[in-house]
């Protein structure tokens, strides 16, 4: 069955969103010692020589410069049970940090407890990609856990679990 819409864009975000994906919080600290963070689903792997990852972030955003200018960052891959981490740094104008449980990743890039992948990202590419910047950075670190990821298809969070 296919879905119409009378709005272009809605019907390419619907479209869009049946493929299905991890969610990631991007971490920075900035040269003043801010903490920036924001929800990410845009993430992927480019290349394992050089190792290499991928991911997109919106123009319009005030972080954009601190992504831009920084020297590293950290994807933190977001576990089954972190939704309240997804949904917080996909709020705006809130201390997004306050009260978290904190490691300090490579250039002070923020990593979150309980996550099941961290990957700290030295800032290598960056392109203009319509209204978001692509990264494209080299991993320097990584690690996991044994968990289970946190999902997002149709428009919704979803598990690994059968049936749900």
């Amino acid at each position: 069955m296919t879905v119409r819409t009378e709005d272009p864009q809605r019907a390419l975000r619907d479209s869009l969103g049946m493929f299905a994906t991890g969610i990631t919080v991007v971490t920075v600290r900035s040269p003043s010692g801010k903490p920036f963070g924001l929800t990410v689903n845009s993430f992927n792997s480019v290349s394992l020589e050089p190792p290499l990852i991928v991911w997109s972030l919106a123009t319009h955003l005030a972080s954009v410069n601190a992504f831009a200018d920084c020297e590293y960052y950290a994807i933190n891959v977001l576990a089954e049970d972190q939704q309240h981490l997804s949904q917080r740094f996909a709020t705006r104008d809130i201390d997004k940090f306050a009260g978290l449980e904190l490691r300090e990743g490579l250039g002070g890039a923020p990593l979150l407890d309980g996550c099941c992948a961290w990957f700290e990202c030295r800032n290598t590419l960056r392109h203009d990609g319509g209204d978001h910047v692509m990264f494209v950075s080299e991993v320097v670190r990584h690690t996991h856990e044994a968990k289970a990821p946190l999902i997002y298809f149709g428009g919704r969070y979803r598990s690994l679990a059968p049936g749900v």
